[in-house]
């Protein structure tokens, strides 16, 4: 039985002759929370891209459940990646009723992601008008929607306030138990540090580090000593 719910082998991109992912071989755990780690400019969004489908990859392999990833399995994937894709002048459930008619998902999966994410009660107010933990909160009810079995989010906590950054690390952590895998990318280990149970650390478009988070790991030093490694010029 396979244990990796996402393995990449060699996945590589380049972009104009500049190679800004560099043969990466991630393996993530079925319902485990994997912590992406790495500098602004390391290539883990990079990376998240080419695993949802938003860049093609150079070279390498990418495998889904076993089997090599296509864009069918998209369906089994949900992310959340450089912000969420809200409309302004639309309520919480209307954000949503644009997905669920787009998807062809019934309606009824509309008040279960509002549940998950604790947005139930917001009725009529605008998502211009949401808080950033909010608007976050939506943005992960969006990739939600489709029931993924992975679900990706890409530095989540990014101007969040400490409210925010405790209720969306609550809620993290409660997806595994619901059957769903989560790869979390951040800059700003102490967050990874509180979720993870696994963690990568890329920097210079490598993947320098790959394992347990051990308790009582200095995983400070740790990321010094790796993405000091590999870093580029800019990161």
């Amino acid at each position: 039985m396979n244990d990796f719910i996402l393995e990449t082998k060699d996945l590589c991109k380049n972009f104009k002759g500049q190679i800004a992912v560099n043969n990466i071989s991630l393996k993530v755990k079925k319902n485990s929370i994997y912590g992406l780690l790495g500098p602004n400019g390391a290539g883990k969004s990079t990376t998240l891209k080419m695993i949802t489908g938003m860049l093609r990859k150079s070279s390498g392999e990418i495998l889904f459940e076993g089997h090599k990833w296509s864009r069918n399995d998209l369906k089994n994937v949900g992310a959340l990646i450089e912000g969420a894709p809200l409309y302004g002048n639309l309520t919480a459930k209307e954000n949503l009723k644009v997905r669920t008619t787009v998807l062809e998902l019934p309606d009824k999966r509309i008040d279960e992601v509002l549940e998950i994410v604790d947005l139930k009660n917001t009725g009529k107010k605008r998502a211009y008008q949401f808080s950033m933990g909010m608007k976050q909160r939506l943005g992960i009810a969006i990739a939600l929607l489709n029931n993924p079995k992975l679900l990706i989010l890409d530095e989540p906590t990014n101007g969040l306030d400490p409210f925010g950054i405790q209720e969306l690390r609550e809620l993290i952590r409660s997806f595994p138990k619901q059957g769903i895998t989560v790869i979390l990318s951040s800059h700003i280990l102490s967050e990874v540090e509180q979720v993870a149970q696994e963690i990568g650390i890329i920097s210079g478009g490598i993947l320098g580090y790959q394992g347990d988070m051990k308790k009582g790991q200095d995983l400070e030093k740790l990321f010094i000593e790796v993405a000091g490694k590999y870093r580029r010029d800019g990161e």
